[in-house]
């Protein structure tokens, strides 16, 4: 088993990974009557997604793991109406100063970053932006 959600009431759930025991709590988006005090599950789908880019590009570039660090993705998801879904994902990464790469390396990260195991479980009618914003 992976994990364990309870519904707390009042649009809460309480998550929990079994391995580690760690906890994230999610509510309903302000959007669709929930008070947006923590994570929104359709939240953790873009967040996941960025979390899951970092840590392949991390794990595929050990050399250049430590020059990773301190980069960070901006994460804005679009909800549509009818029906209820997120329509795009759009995520800019940011380096951090004095952040650099070749050509090659930039190259094999973004085709890392675009292959890792949640961008490759995305549903393809939702409309991916993707900016890498090489320094």
């Amino acid at each position: 088993m992976t994990s364990s959600v309870i519904y707390q009431g009042g649009l809460r759930t309480v998550c929990k990974h079994i391995q580690s025991a760690s906890i994230i709590e999610t509510d309903a988006p302000t959007d669709n009557q929930g008070k947006g005090e923590r994570f929104s599950p359709t939240d953790l789908v873009g967040t996941a997604l960025a979390g899951c880019m970092l840590t392949t590009m991390a794990i595929r570039a050990r050399a250049m793991e430590e020059k990773l660090q301190g980069v960070w993705v901006d994460v804005r998801k679009v909800m549509s109406a009818a029906p209820r879904r997120i329509s795009a994902l759009h995520l800019t990464f940011h380096y951090p100063p004095g952040f650099t790469s070749t050509q090659e390396q930039r190259d094999e990260l973004e085709h890392i970053a675009m292959t890792c195991p949640v961008k490759e479980s995305i549903h393809p009618g939702i409309d991916l932006q993707i900016d890498f914003n090489w320094p």
